[in-house]
């Protein structure tokens, strides 16, 4: 689990005493949010083993950082929802990611469980990115494949 110190001590030994007791990193109050944001997603980056921005599933790029697509090297206009979607399929490629998880990944608590709105989003995701990247897992959820990957049938 990344940690990451978030304080208003800004001295020196502070922050060699902090990364010492086990922090992964440290930022000093006030910040600006998109520091913040762009700390979280390089530790969360690294203590996935990934530390490069873009995650690549055979032909298929996500660049976090731009939160851009390319398929074969063709970028993929997606939307924001279409997106976090994605990204999150690929975060936790080649597993089984239930409909609960995404949903409360992708939207605030108040949402209605019994919409549709995530099977729209699986739908046009495959449009964009083809029927063989997104394998549905009947009473389990969706999992983004992996290339070689057979699907279930």
């Amino acid at each position: 689990m990344p940690v990451l110190i978030l304080t208003a001590r800004d001295a020196w030994t502070d922050k060699v005493d902090g990364l010492n007791a086990g922090a992964d990193d440290y930022l000093v109050k006030p910040f600006v949010m998109a520091e913040l944001l762009a700390r979280i997603n390089a530790l969360v980056r690294r203590s996935q083993g990934r530390a490069s921005a873009v995650i690549a599933i055979g032909n298929l790029q996500l660049d976090t950082v731009t939160q851009s697509v390319s398929l074969a090297g063709s970028p993929v206009r997606l939307t924001a929802m279409e997106y976090g979607l994605l990204a999150y399929l690929a975060h936790h490629a080649g597993r089984p990611v239930s409909k609960t998880e995404l949903t409360e990944h992708l939207y605030s608590q108040d949402f209605d469980r019994d919409s549709n709105t995530l099977e729209v989003l699986v739908a046009r995701l495959r449009k964009k990115l083809g029927d063989d990247k997104i394998e549905t897992l009947r009473g389990q959820g969706y999992r983004l494949l992996l290339p070689d990957a057979p699907a279930n049938s």
